[in-house]
């Protein structure tokens, strides 16, 4: 006779409904947080400077470096790609219980300082880490001036 208002399993009822709305909204198959602590989207960035350089951190195991796309133009870096669905062939014998490895095109994009060298990006993928590093300009540098 005694009946909840809540669902026994609220967080379980909010993953669903949150699914649902993914869906409605047609937001798959791209890889896109919905803000919130540990949702800001896939790949995670670390973007850090020192006095010579801007270092940004893409952390994507899995994915060919070959596949990227990375482009620097007027200050904005933008890192885009896919990563491909690692799940079996879906058919009527196929059952996924779980799937939290997301799948999908996804791009990232960073504003960067205005004393950076368009002509000095270098970038590397190595463990699952892509660094683009892009240097400051010469004229930038600080420098130490000796009083006379």
């Amino acid at each position: 006779m005694y009946r909840s208002l809540f669902s026994r399993d609220l967080f379980g009822e909010l993953d669903r409904l949150q699914r649902e709305m993914q869906s409605a909204f047609d937001l798959s198959p791209a890889i896109r947080g919905f803000g919130g602590i540990g949702r800001s989207g896939y790949p995670a960035l670390n973007v850090g400077a020192t006095p010579q350089s801007v270092e940004v951190f893409a952390f994507a195991p899995g994915l060919d470096p070959a596949s990227l796309d990375i482009n620097l133009d007027r200050g904005v870096l933008t890192i885009a790609g896919e990563r491909k669905a690692a799940l079996p062939a879906s058919d009527e014998k196929t059952t996924v219980h779980v799937n939290e490895r997301a799948a999908g095109r996804f791009r990232r994009v960073v504003s960067l300082p205005d004393d950076i060298d368009p002509n000095a990006v270098s970038a590397s993928y190595t463990d699952g880490v892509l660094r683009v590093s892009v240097k400051r300009r010469e004229a930038a540098q600080p420098r130490r001036i000796t009083v006379q």
